[in-house]
Parts: C-alpha cells; sequence; structure tokens
C-alpha cells in the first residue's frame, strides 16, 4: 500500500546533506530529469524514475505535483520485462529438439545450447510486457525525514541510488535506537551514550 492508500507499511530514512538555495526549482530540474521513461515502445528491459503519486503515468509534472507543503512527495515506478524460468527452461528445450531434428544431430554442444538459450531469451523478452511496479515516498523538509511506503529491502537499495543521483543526497535507514536518540532531550539524550544491553528477568 502506498501514501494514499487508507493504510501502509512504510521505513523511515534521514537525509544527509544540505539544502541548496532556491530549493523548489533544484528539485523542479533534477525530478525531470530524472523522471521516468516509458520502455512499452521499446526493445528496454528496464527503466526506473520519478512519478507523480496522483498518477504513475504523469512523469512530465506539469503542475509541480511532487510540492505539498513542507513536503515532497514522489513515486519510484520500475518497469521491468521479466521471463519465467520455467517458460524460458520450456522453450529452450523446445527449440533445442528442432535443431537436434534439423540437423539429425544426438546432442548438441554446450556452446549451441548456450547460444540458444540466450537467444530463446531475447525473443520472450522482446514479446513480454514490462511489469510495473510503484513505490511511493514523502520528504519532510523541516526536519529532513523521508518517509518510504516498503519495507523491502532490495527496493531500499534502489531508492537509496536514484535518490543520490538526483538530490546528490544521501538517506540513512532509522533504527528506533537512532529515533529515540533524535527526539530525546536534555538529560536523557546525554544519557543515550551510557547505555547498553540490559538482561530481563
Amino acid at each position: 500500500m502506498g501514501l494514499l492508500s487508507g493504510s501502509a507499511s512504510f521505513t523511515r530514512f534521514s537525509v544527509t546533506g544540505e539544502l541548496p538555495d532556491h530549493f523548489w526549482d533544484f528539485v523542479a530540474d533534477r525530478v525531470v530529469a530524472h523522471s521516468f521513461q516509458d520502455i512499452d515502445d521499446t526493445m528496454d528491459e528496464y527503466s526506473i524514475g520519478w512519478v507523480s503519486v496522483a498518477n504513475m503515468f504523469d512523469s512530465d509534472f506539469a503542475y509541480s505535483s511532487y510540492a505539498a507543503g513542507d513536503y515532497v512527495v514522489l513515486t519510484m515506478r520500475i518497469d521491468e520485462r521479466k521471463v519465467s524460468p520455467a517458460v524460458l527452461k520450456k522453450y529452450t528445450m523446445k527449440e533445442e529438439e528442432r535443431i537436434k531434428q534439423e540437423k539429425e544431430l544426438p546432442r548438441l554442444s554446450r556452446a549451441a545450447r548456450l547460444e540458444i538459450k540466450e537467444r530463446v531469451r531475447a525473443e520472450l523478452v522482446r514479446k513480454s510486457a514490462p511489469i510495473p511496479s510503484t513505490y511511493d515516498l514523502c520528504w519532510n523538509l523541516s526536519d529532513n525525514t523521508l518517509l518510504f511506503f516498503s519495507t523491502s529491502k532490495k527496493a531500499h537499495a534502489l531508492l537509496e541510488d536514484l535518490f543520490k543521483e538526483t538530490f546528490e543526497m544521501s538517506l540513512v535507514l532509522q533504527i528506533p535506537w537512532l529515533i529515540g536518540q533524535r527526539m530525546a532531550e536534555g538529560e536523557a539524550a546525554a544519557g543515550y551514550d551510557n547505555m547498553g544491553p540490559a538482561i530481563l528477568l
């Protein structure tokens, strides 16, 4: 579930780095430069980029839909052409049998089988439709924290790379210890350095 759904799972990050001057102009340039590029009518196997939270087909951001008060809201969209291993195996074996009968060979060499597998995979990928995945985020500019609406480690890694490439700032995963440390004040904050594991009986 995402940002606009009734319920959602999310992961909290902190954003490290200084916000540049003329921040919204900077965001406008960088988001459009790293917006999602459609691969429906191409031979590409993979595409990743930003789209509007409200519409996964809006990668132009004509009305600055990423700006919501003191927040930046975006969706990371990934389109990927995939071929099931079982489907690839089936069509590879079918092609191997066809070639063996055509050339009257008892078996094919390893190199020939690898060439057939790659050729069949390329044909299947070309015929397959890209599968889309979307992940929402909400960046709070007032305290430089970011909520990412996914708990997938793979999605986290992709987000960290795309975010750094787009905004030239890094994301740091916020574990409960770091969140508590940030929220603590006065003596409680100083006491964090002396804390350690405890055995509860």
